[in-house]
């Protein structure tokens, strides 16, 4: 029996994603998957075993009550996506907080910076991460990215050699180019043959760098242009500034099912503030995209400039974005990268995420805790 923790749902969410991905990997491979979850999970979205449920939503709650029936717990392995107090294993696919908090720094007023600090969630979220990085309350970690391994150890003098850096994977067989889905998708939007769309997608809008993506857009000042906003956040402070007699920007919500929006894209922008490894991006790439990001995100460390998509060193740099969607913009250049993306994607399939993860999970208590049993993909 594996337990997996995950606190909170988002039906649009990419770590509820990949837990659903990794459940069902698990299962397929003879394996229980009993989760720990709030109420806010669907019984219809986990039928890979068992859901436990803690009654509480604060992080440092919830930490609480998983600690206090962890002897109740039957697993072989508890593997936690949530910062508890301890844990077999944790993954670290939200990165880590220390560090956001310092991205998000750069991009904040004085002020906005003092009310951060004395905010009780971060700083309770700031408590679970000491406990688990800092105090070793995790026996190993896995990271999905070189940039999070980085920064646990940098950070909170965790044992390298106790981190496994195991990207995010992709059911390859679900995100592909599909021309027939690209030719319904592109009527239901209007879009005409000629104009190029920009696809953003993705919840948490500041951290995932959305006003960057619309002011690059803004200033590509090309009206063939169009831009589609996937995802869940507060549009007030986003809306584009110029005059258009036709919308340019659209807010779609959050969208459970975002592949119509891949086959209706040109391009996929993501300028990340902060951002361990997107899916978005990977699933984007698997279609074929090229995808626009920043070395920020954990995803940037898996293409190359100017093949796969463009990688922008800041996400406040919208000259530089601008030019990546420029460049994009040539349809010639598109096509050309459409089977090398999904080529690259193909590297990191789910079926290997979650070998790679068992592999971890099943070691030995001794080998977990041994810094020479690091496994790397």
């Amino acid at each position: 029996m594996v337990a997996l923790v995950r606190r909170g749902y988002s039906p649009s969410g990419g770590a509820e994603a990949y837990l659903k991905r990794l459940g069902q990997g698990v299962a397929e491979r003879g394996h229980e998957a009993q989760l720990i979850a709030t109420n806010d999970w669907p019984d219809s979205e986990w039928p890979f075993g068992p859901i436990t449920r803690v009654h509480t939503d604060s992080p440092i709650s919830f930490a609480n009550e998983l600690e206090k029936m962890r002897p109740q717990l039957h697993c072989d392995v508890l593997m936690s996506l949530e910062r508890v107090w301890r844990c077999d294993v944790y993954r670290a696919g939200d990165g880590v907080h220390r560090a956001w908090l310092n991205r998000r720094r750069k991009f904040e007023m004085p002020l906005q910076r003092f009310v951060r600090g004395i905010n009780r969630k971060h700083q309770d979220i700031l408590k679970l991460e000491e406990s688990l990085l800092g105090k070793a309350g995790a026996g190993r970690v896995i990271a999905n990215s070189e940039m999070v391994k980085r920064e646990i150890v940098d950070l909170y003098a965790y044992s390298a050699g106790k981190v496994d850096v195991v990207r995010t994977g992709v059911p390859l067989e679900r995100f592909r180019f599909d021309e027939a889905l690209r030719e319904k998708s592109r009527s239901e939007l209007k879009l005409k043959p000629a104009e190029v769309a920009l696809l953003f997608a993705g919840s948490g809008w500041e951290r995932k760098g959305l006003r960057f993506a619309i002011e690059a857009f803004e200033l590509s000042q090309n009206r063939r242009l169009r831009l589609f906003v996937a995802g869940r956040g507060d549009q007030h402070g986003y809306r584009p500034q110029r005059f258009f007699t036709e919308e340019p920007v659209r807010f779609l919500g959050e969208i459970t099912d975002v592949r119509p929006m891949y086959a209706a894209a040109d391009i996929f922008i993501l300028p990340s503030v902060y951002d361990p490894f997107s899916n978005a991006c990977l699933e984007a790439l698997a279609c074929g995209l090229p995808v626009v990001t920043t070395r920020d995100n954990g995803f940037s460390e898996i293409i190359q400039d100017n093949v796969h998509g463009s990688v922008v060193d800041l996400p406040n740099n919208v000259v530089a974005l601008r030019n990546a969607i420029r460049f994009w913009s040539d349809e010639s250049r598109r096509a050309a990268a459409r089977m090398t993306n999904a080529e690259r994607a193909s590297q990191f399939s789910m079926e290997a995420n979650v070998d790679a993860t068992l592999k971890i999970l099943f070691q030995s208590p001794s080998e977990r805790l041994s810094p020479g049993s690091m496994t790397k993909t």
